[in-house]
């Protein structure tokens, strides 16, 4: 079985594709063949060490495929049955992995295997920070840094479907158009114009209840400066790098804001709690209020130039890579 593996951290070069014995299925486990595998911005965490994981290691939280065989104690879940997940154990980065059954969820017949392995960590990632994280009502205004990436396109559809006003940054027209097409109401270029100063004028003034950022370093005080007093700055991902030296006076300044660094992994811990999410999020793609794009499509052997791809922000919407 093929496999992508890391035994250093590092850049993209030291992804390696190696032939690896895949054990039997143990107690509690079962072998999914993966179908496809979703490529998300923590892969590049994990990979160059900014989240550190024991090496030699495996790559990639997220795919979907079918069981393939059963390991001892398993319960609701049987060979052939479509699966996917979306939250680890790491290593999916795989042609067949060998995952906790209670961490796995039976995919809905009308969503494909390649939908399914894109949607799965971006798609939780939504569903929390859009109904726990922040429970966006009716007539909210919430600003969506990244409006064109993989998970704020997400956030645009879902928080569409919710009621609210939706704001979204993107870098490019090309990306702009994408998020509008994906339920972005006011799409800012942050290239040419002031983030806050715009989304000031679009709120008569009152600023955004929530802020939904994945950038990272590079958009903390435009995200802060974007909120209205009270509102809630969701920092959830680090594309330009983590943040660092924040200073807690800002947010009294700025009116008494809050501040929450949440993971996905702290959410869905709880077995319940993770299947919760999932089907809210199956619920949402199949009934069509969500739609997930696939916009590049990879080998698996190629997993390096994806990698390139994501990081120099030459990606939107959703990525898969193909065994």
């Amino acid at each position: 079985m093929k496999a992508i593996r890391i035994h250093r951290a590092g850049g993209p070069d030291v992804m390696q594709l190696e032939e690896i014995d895949l054990p039997p299925p143990g107690e509690g486990e079962v072998r999914v063949r993966q179908k496809a595998i979703g490529l998300n911005f923590i892969d590049t965490y994990h990979r160059s060490g900014l989240y550190p994981v024991a090496l030699p290691s495996g790559l990639g939280l997220e795919a979907a495929g079918v069981v393939e065989e059963v390991g001892k104690g398993v319960e609701g879940i049987k060979v052939g049955d479509r699966v996917a997940y979306g939250v680890g154990p790491i290593g999916a980065y795989a042609e067949a992995k060998n995952h906790p059954a209670r961490r796995l969820s039976k995919l809905p017949d009308s969503i494909g295997y390649e939908q399914g392995a894109a949607m799965m960590l971006k798609g939780m990632t939504a569903r929390y920070l859009l109904r726990e994280t922040y429970n966006v009502q009716p007539g909210d205004v919430v600003l969506i840094q990244a409006a064109a990436g993989g998970v704020g396109l997400i956030l645009c559809q879902w928080a569409n479907a919710l009621g609210a006003t939706v704001i979204g940054t993107a870098g490019s027209p090309e990306k702009g158009n994408l998020a509008s097409a994906n339920g972005c109401h006011h799409v800012i270029d942050y290239s040419k114009e002031d983030v806050a100063k715009r989304v000031r004028e679009l709120t008569g003034g009152k600023g955004a209840a929530v802020v939904y950022d994945g950038v990272g370093q590079a958009t903390v005080m435009a995200s802060l400066d974007s909120l209205r007093p009270r509102g809630l700055f969701v920092t959830f991902g680090n594309a330009s790098g983590p943040v660092k030296a924040f200073d807690t006076l800002w947010l009294s300044q700025r009116g008494s804001l809050y501040l929450t660094r949440p993971t996905l992994m702290a959410y869905v811990a709880d077995d319940k709690d993770l299947q919760a999410n999932a089907s809210d999020l199956f619920a949402m793609v199949t009934t069509g209020k969500v739609k997930i794009a696939i916009n590049q499509h990879y080998k698996l052997a190629d997993a390096i130039q994806a990698h390139r791809d994501l990081e120099s922000r030459k990606t939107t919407g959703a990525t898969v890579l193909l065994p």
